[in-house]
């Protein structure tokens, strides 16, 4: 018996397009290209696949195993055998849809030439579904490693507002402060009161020193021998667990080794943003996160490496950097140099004052997250080898090349 079969798609699966979404809110996800775009309370489909059709997303898979919505900028893929819809995911995964489209301008997926494309499949519907399951169990763990972390940034948010947000950190007795009828004095600078004894200084007091990123060469020539990782703004998400981490690997001078990052330095993107992103993105540096790497690692010359003057400060002012991020205060520090643009850095860590912990709570602060870090960093290390083993796996369960009993 063959272990592969040649199948054209609309054999495989039944495709028809999406409808424009509605607009009663409700619990029923509203599927696009890109995936969830909100909830109403109708659905068109179930249990199906969901294809982008247009624009950036042209060719993109998502599974919905429920009820849902598939919006007019994606077609639904409803397969002849509902038993094999996670297989039928893996295998459009795998067949480069991206590449398949027509238009230029606007890029488009339409209908026939899904149904037009010949593949080949598994021959028997219990080894597709065996395929499916062991791909999904890989699929299952890095989500659940996901989750986790995501569990854990929650916890490490709420603690870290509780104690020096609210100032409830836990007084002498273990009581919260605030709470207890801990003094509290009035800060003009910063219009409001900070518990007696906190001092209030600018972010800069706490930087012992910064250094400038590196590029390097692709290739090792010359003097440029020393094989490094280069971050750029656009890893700085995966570095922080939210993204993928894409550094390129680059050659630099040995003289320029003391860029190396270490742990407890930090990386600033200093140059890109967005008009709805402003500069300014972080990402810390722990002994785990450089364990992801098999070279050491560098920045890019659009981001800054920040040192602390007590290593132990480390989470308290990458979190105390973090708020002023969110809540969009970067964006008054920003320069554009050929349409780019540039955060002003002296001039944001000079200007902008916050409360200084006693040592003792910064020391207590970064004792709770480092083994939650490490966790969160390992999680990641292990999401990269599953991936990395699901996609090496792929391609020879459905060729036939490897068999799952």
């Amino acid at each position: 018996m063959s272990r592969t079969v040649s199948k054209s798609l609309e054999n495989l699966i039944d495709f028809k397009n999406g409808k424009a979404s509605p607009k009663e809110i409700g619990e029923i996800p509203i599927y696009g290209g890109n995936g969830i775009l909100g909830y109403c309370n109708k659905w068109n489909y179930e249990e199906t696949l969901v294809i982008g059709r247009v624009g950036a997303y042209c060719g993109s898979i998502h599974v919905a195993t429920g009820k849902c919505w598939v919006s007019d900028n994606a077609i639904a893929g409803i397969p002849k055998e509902k038993e094999s819809l996670k297989y039928y995911f893996y295998l459009l995964g795998q067949l480069g849809l991206n590449k398949k489209q027509i238009g230029s301008s606007q890029p488009l997926l339409t209908q026939g030439i899904l149904n037009g494309i010949i593949t080949e499949i598994s021959s028997e519907k219990i080894s597709r579904q065996n395929i499916a399951k062991v791909l999904s169990d890989l699929d299952a763990k890095i989500e659940l490693n996901n989750k986790i972390n995501a569990e854990l940034e929650a916890m490490a948010k709420l603690i870290y507002d509780y104690w020096f947000v609210q100032f409830e950190f836990p007084n002498e007795e273990g009581k919260p402060y605030k709470r207890s009828g801990g003094k509290m004095v009035w800060n003009e600078g910063l219009k409001r009161e900070v518990p007696e004894g906190w001092e209030v200084k600018t972010l800069s007091t706490w930087i012992d020193k910064d250094k400038s990123g590196d590029w390097g060469k692709e290739q090792r020539e010359g003097n440029y021998t020393e094989r490094v990782f280069c971050i750029r703004g656009a890893d700085l998400n995966g570095l922080n667990g939210k993204g993928e981490v894409k550094a390129p690997e680059r050659f630099i001078l040995e003289k320029n080794s003391h860029k190396m990052l270490d742990p407890h330095d930090l990386i600033v993107e200093i140059s890109g943003g967005s008009p709805t992103q402003s500069t300014g993105r972080m990402a810390y540096i722990t002994y785990e996160s450089l364990e992801r790497f098999d070279a050491p690692i560098i920045c890019s010359n659009f981001c800054k490496v920040v040192t602390l003057k007590v290593e132990k400060s480390l989470y308290n002012f990458a979190f105390e950097w973090n708020k002023a991020y969110d809540n969009g205060i970067l964006f008054g520090y920003e320069g554009k140099t050929s349409g780019i643009k540039n955060l002003l850095f002296e001039s944001f860590v000079t200007s902008y004052y916050s409360p200084v912990p006693k040592m003792h709570l910064m020391e207590k602060f970064y004792d709770f997250m480092t083994p939650m870090e490490a966790r969160k960093q390992k999680n990641l290390t292990e999401n990269k080898k599953l991936a990395e083993l699901r996609d090496w796996l792929l391609p020879m369960l459905m060729n036939g090349q490897v068999r799952v009993k």
